[in-house]
């Protein structure tokens, strides 16, 4: 783990990236933000009309793509998290007797639930990881983290996002390049658990697709492996293939809005260096306010070759949440 003494990252200027993107400098000092001291926001902040209405663009088809996936008490989660619904019926959301109402005889049906909010296709908000009790913008856990909800950085305060989708096959470029990182499981191709996917990939898969990152985007990893979710829930949950911290520099370099992934947790797990614990969610969050998507529902995506989209997420705005299960969509 990083000490309170250690604030400034020193950065390699990434290279351009074979599809032709150039990446943006990252500051030396991860806080103050580049958008002020007391911002709560992070990368969002790079939405702009402008940007929107570039996206919109995007759309020819008219087709949509639902990128999350179905949540129940069954799906696949860290530790102890789970969901668990309950359903009033019946007619007893009215009355004690669960009897028809009036003339018209309604009856009706309501439910309620035990939800952690980390449970399948999520946002992670900038209360989530932090370095040492230190979170985005340096804010100490003191001044913002209360028992019955966030006092700063809920993630029922994030704008809708709104802005140029992008999706790195490196499934498919693995496939084709390096077959010994692939395996196969009940007929589906995915990554292996060790594979770490760090700016090699990321650049090789953006040229292979001929696509470009840009400022504002929204980048999803494709790794194939939510596939093993369906039919091993505990190997899914007890590794993955993901983003390495290198990888992640190398996005970051490009001022994505949010980065995501077809795993539980977008970072390799366990990770490459031993002891060393989720520093892709150190880098992004804590360190520049890029939030994380996780278990994005991208097979359909990939299969259509559909690189770049329109990509809208408006969460649901429970105040004072670190995470929320999300249902954000494509439209090409």
């Amino acid at each position: 783990m990083y000490s309170r003494q250690i604030r400034k990252l020193v950065l390699v200027t990434a290279l351009a990236s074979a599809a032709g993107a150039q990446p943006v400098a990252a500051a030396d000092d991860w806080y103050p933000s580049r958008w002020g001291k007391d911002d709560t926001l992070g990368a969002v902040n790079l939405i702009t009309a402008d940007s929107v209405a570039a996206a919109a663009r995007l759309v020819k088809t008219g087709k949509r793509y639902a990128l999350g996936m179905e949540v129940s008490r069954d799906t696949p989660a860290f530790g102890s998290r789970t969901v668990e619904t309950f359903v009033v019926s019946n007619g007893a959301i009215f009355n004690n007797a669960g009897e028809p109402i009036g003339q018209g005889k309604v009856t009706g049906n309501d439910d309620w639930g035990l939800v952690f909010f980390g449970v399948g296709t999520q946002i992670d908000g900038l209360g989530h990881v932090g370095i040492d009790h230190t979170y985005y913008n340096g804010t100490d856990i003191h001044d913002f983290y209360h028992q019955s909800g966030l006092k700063k950085f809920s993630t029922s305060d994030i704008p809708p996002i709104v802005t140029r989708g992008v999706l790195i096959d490196v499934l498919g470029y693995l496939q084709a390049t390096a077959p010994d990182k692939v395996m196969t499981v009940d007929g589906h191709a995915m990554l292996k658990p060790e594979v770490a996917i760090n700016q090699a990939a990321i650049e090789g898969a953006l040229a292979r697709q001929g696509i470009a990152l840009a400022k504002g985007d929204v980048v999803l990893l494709n790794t194939g492996y939510m596939a093993l979710a369906d039919s091993d829930a505990v190997r899914y949950m007890a590794a993955q293939p993901g983003l390495g911290k290198a990888g992640a520099l190398y996005l970051a370099g490009f001022d994505p809005v949010a980065v995501g992934g077809d795993t539980f947790g977008l970072e390799i797990q366990p990770g490459e260096v031993a002891d060393v614990y989720l520093p892709v969610h150190q880098e992004l969050l804590a360190k520049r306010g890029i939030y994380i998507l996780e278990n994005i529902v991208t097979r359909e995506l990939a299969a259509d070759q559909a690189w770049e989209f329109m990509f809208v997420l408006g969460q649901a705005r429970l105040k004072g949440t670190v995470q929320m299960i999300i249902n954000p969509v494509a439209l090409r």
